[in-house]
């Protein structure tokens, strides 16, 4: 193919979770290089059918909300990129097998990109370097995008600790935060349309995802789409209304368990996991925020929970494929309970007991869902149904607009008492924890209409209504609301005792006092 007479090579910026140009070292540095060597710059987003097929459980991977936010996030990164010389070219297929096709057709191509931690993302990264070593095509590879620097951080990946705390605390003894890059000036893009290159619809309807399987109009429809809205811009303005418009995050210690309202916390996880906003980026506009505005408990746990994202992603990391085991990363030899029926009324929010009901009816209209719903519903699948904790994992891969694998299979790890740094049986008593984060029900009634006219002390537990009550609240519980799917201390106290037979064969199970949350 014949290439611009000014061009001496090409500089191939593979987009991955890093859907952004500000804080993009892989984009930052070819372009600096670029602008030395007289090299064009080509960014790619590579959409890969692997990541659109099931899960091992048969579920969706990408469900149409994340689609769409995906959709967006690309639509504002190739209007920023084309503001500084050129947009990101589509191409659709097997990774490896693009960009090898790729490098086929520039010339004296360069491929830069960050690392994924997962394994299916280092696997696929294994491959393709392999590849460019194989025909002498230097790739220049750049360490996750986390907030942490991984060469600065005082131990090595083998030794990383444990346990969050100590992990915290190293680093941040240490302090191995380094602001976040500008974005590049402007780049030569690279000016010819290569093979089986696909542009950016400027439609609704999500062409984009023809060869994925995702069904092609995935236009917003829920409650919520309208403000999870995917892009650089529609990050950085939540960053802006979250700290310096509203003031929200100097409260956010006292908020952040709240479910309802949009700023009881930052809700950037979205941005952060598609890379639109970075962590970095975020944890530097906190530290101007302290300076400026306000130091206090509030701005500090904003912080806290960036540590622990970057806990998660080091641990991914470090234990591989063992995060996806039965056992967890502890290996615990826990049979878990196979009752489909039982899934099946958890992911569609009919278990009986409202706090439940109600984030699980959230997330399927959303694709989100409080950490403090999570925490709960998580929970409630593993300690009082008995469930395999894949299946709850699984299940928010399919259906969180914001997942990362790492944090999501991470977080699903210690929901079950099966992470690196579990405790004894914890279970959260789901009645406790509403009467505590929904104590006058208009989260639930928010998700759950039918129990609008039900009085507030029957609220989280409608099934101890009388028949009066049912007929003056128009409820009838097994009609109109389903009744409790099990008995909550019950199927508790059963289970923990299966987690005590599980983990210590053949000794007298324990007689403790259930500890719930």
């Amino acid at each position: 193919m014949k290439m611009m007479d000014s061009v001496v090579g090409t500089q191939v910026v593979w987009f991955r979770n890093d859907l952004r140009v500000s804080d993009h070292a892989p984009l930052f540095n070819a372009c600096r290089r670029a602008a030395t060597t007289g090299d064009a710059v080509l960014p790619v987003f590579i959409v890969d059918p692997q990541w659109f097929g099931e899960t091992s459980y048969g579920f969706p991977r990408v469900s149409s909300e994340r689609a769409r936010f995906l959709y967006e996030s690309l639509v504002d990164l190739d209007r920023h990129l084309s503001k500084l010389g050129g947009g990101i070219r589509l191409f659709f297929g097997d990774t490896v097998d693009v960009l090898s096709e790729i490098c086929e057709e520039v010339s004296e191509p360069t491929v830069s990109f960050h690392q994924e931690v997962s394994t299916e993302e280092k696997r696929v990264e294994r491959r393709l370097r392999k590849h460019l070593a194989k025909f002498g095509i230097p790739s220049r590879v750049y360490s996750p995008a986390t907030m942490c620097d991984w060469d600065e951080v005082p131990f090595s990946l083998p030794d990383t600790p444990e346990v969050f705390t100590k992990f915290r605390r190293l680093v941040e003894k240490r302090g191995v935060f380094s602001p976040p890059l500008p974005p590049p000036s402007s780049f030569t893009p690279h000016g010819v349309k290569l093979a089986d290159e696909r542009i950016l619809p400027e439609v609704k309807q999500f062409s984009l995802f023809e060869n994925t399987g995702v069904a092609e109009d995935v236009s917003p429809s829920s409650r919520r789409s309208e403000f999870f809205r995917g892009g650089i811009d529609a990050g950085e303005a939540r960053l802006k209304h979250y700290l310096w418009d509203t003031d929200a995050l100097s409260r956010y210690k006292e908020t952040r368990n709240g479910m309802l309202a949009l700023d009881d916390s930052s809700k950037l996880s979205a941005w952060l996991a598609l890379g639109c906003v970075s962590a970095k980026r975020a944890m530097h506009e906190v530290e101007l925020y302290e300076a400026e505005r306000v130091k206090n408990d509030s701005t500090y746990w904003l912080k806290f929970e960036l540590l622990w994202r970057d806990f998660f992603i080091f641990m991914s990391a470090k234990h591989g494929s063992h995060l996806f085991r039965s056992g967890g990363l502890q290996d615990k030899p826990i049979e878990w309970i196979d009752d489909r029926i039982l899934f099946e009324a958890w992911c569609e929010g009919k278990t009986g007991y409202p706090l439940v009901d109600a984030n699980m009816r959230e997330l399927r209209e959303t694709g989100y869902m409080s950490n403090r719903g999570r925490q709960n519903v998580a929970s409630f699948l593993t300690k009082n149904l008995g469930l395999d904790w894949r299946l709850g994992a699984e299940w928010f891969e399919s259906q969180l607009i914001d997942h990362d694998p790492s944090l999501n299979y991470g977080n699903w790890n210690y929901a079950a008492g099966i992470g690196n740094d579990a405790r004894e049986f914890r279970w959260f008593n789901i009645n406790k924890q509403a009467s505590i984060y929904d104590p006058e029900g208009d989260y639930v009634r928010h998700w759950l209409p039918e129990l609008n006219q039900v009085p507030i002390q029957w609220i989280h537990q409608p099934w101890r209504m009388g028949e009066s009550a049912e007929q003056l609240s128009q409820c009838t519980i097994g009609v109109d609301y389903p009744a409790p799917i099990v008995d909550l201390f019950q199927s508790a106290e059963e289970n923990r005792k299966r987690h005590d037979r599980a983990l210590n064969p053949g000794r007298k199970h324990s007689s403790q006092q259930l500890l719930d949350f």
